[in-house]
């Protein structure tokens, strides 16, 4: 027998689901743990000690569950009602689900606007019998070495632009870290190597520190596991860092650190942000984010890396 479980997101929504599903994979030892989710999150999936497999789903209306159906199905996706009427679609015993008045037929946990995402996820599992430890985020690093070890990592990207810190901004840091004697690399997606290029340029270091485009995710994990620091925005490169216990500055904005942020007593993590709350989808960089100064990201930086505060 299966528990399938639904989570076709990216990289920080799989790390804040990682209690969750070790909840599931408590309460049910004996079954098959199946997330759905992309393929290209494999590499990072296979860390995660609670999944058995991982059944290729790029996002919603993909689903397509092989076998017979899974006596549990879980939605750790959302509330909407596409994500519960693609779980109904593969028929189990039994569907775990937040409640949605579109689909007024299946029962559900009320959705609680303003949480944190890993206390949503436990919370789910807990209505459904399923107890969870909400600070169970850590994963073991990847088998293969760090493409710049000990380095310090700097990501300037995020998904949106209203979570992007000026490339400029970035820039100074790094420069200023650089000029310290501090290895740091430029990392990134490919599409967001131009960004990257940009950042180095500015802050004055050479081609070999731009890694956007050229790291797989394994590497990417490798190189976020062994790295002295990461600074960077709201990303998934931010959960790697919580995930892996890598010493972090965090720039929030427009959402608060009280809904995606690491565990607030962890002290390898420095989350700056300035108490505003905005459109984390906007097109423009958020006005809350545009105030943390260089200055303040510096010197955050500077004082994890001087403190030397550890893995762990």
């Amino acid at each position: 027998m299966s528990v399938l479980a639904l989570r076709a997101l990216g990289i920080g929504d799989l790390l804040t689901a990682v209690p969750a599903l070790r909840g599931l994979r408590r309460a049910h030892p004996e079954e098959r743990l199946v997330l759905a989710a992309p393929e290209w999150l494999r590499d990072l999936v296979d860390l995660v000690d609670a999944v058995d497999e991982l059944l290729p789903t790029p996002g919603l209306g993909a689903l397509h569950w092989p076998g017979p159906p899974p006596r549990l199905a879980v939605n750790l996706h959302g509330n909407g009602p596409e994500s519960i009427r693609d779980l109904m679609a593969v028929l189990p015993d039994t569907l775990l689900t937040h409640r949605n008045p579109a689909v007024p037929e299946i029962p559900g946990l009320d959705w609680t606007p303003g949480i944190h995402e890993v206390d949503r996820w436990c919370r789910l599992i807990e209505y459904g019998q399923c107890p969870a430890d909400r600070r169970d985020l850590r994963i073991s690093p990847p088998p293969g070495p760090s493409p710049a070890p000990g380095a310090v990592v700097v990501h300037p990207g995020a998904a949106f632009p209203a979570r992007r810190w000026p490339p400029e901004r970035f820039a100074e840091v790094a420069r200023d870290l650089a000029a310290a004697g501090h290895r740091v690399v430029i990392t990134g997606a490919a599409a967001e190597r131009p960004l990257a290029e940009e950042v180095a340029a500015r802050a004055g270091l050479g081609a070999e520190a731009v890694l956007a485009g050229r790291t797989g995710l394994a590497e990417l994990a490798a190189l976020v596991a062994e790295a002295a620091l990461v600074v960077c925005g709201d990303t998934g490169v931010g959960h790697l860092a919580t995930a892996f216990g890598t010493p972090s500055v965090l720039l929030f904005g427009p959402t608060p650190p009280r809904c995606w942020g690491p565990p607030p007593d962890v002290p390898q993590h420095v989350v700056l942000w300035v108490g505003d709350v905005g459109d984390p989808h906007g097109t423009e960089p958020d006005a809350g984010l545009l105030l943390l100064s260089t200055e303040r990201v510096l010197a955050a930086a500077q004082s994890v890396l001087r403190e030397g505060v550890p893995h762990g």
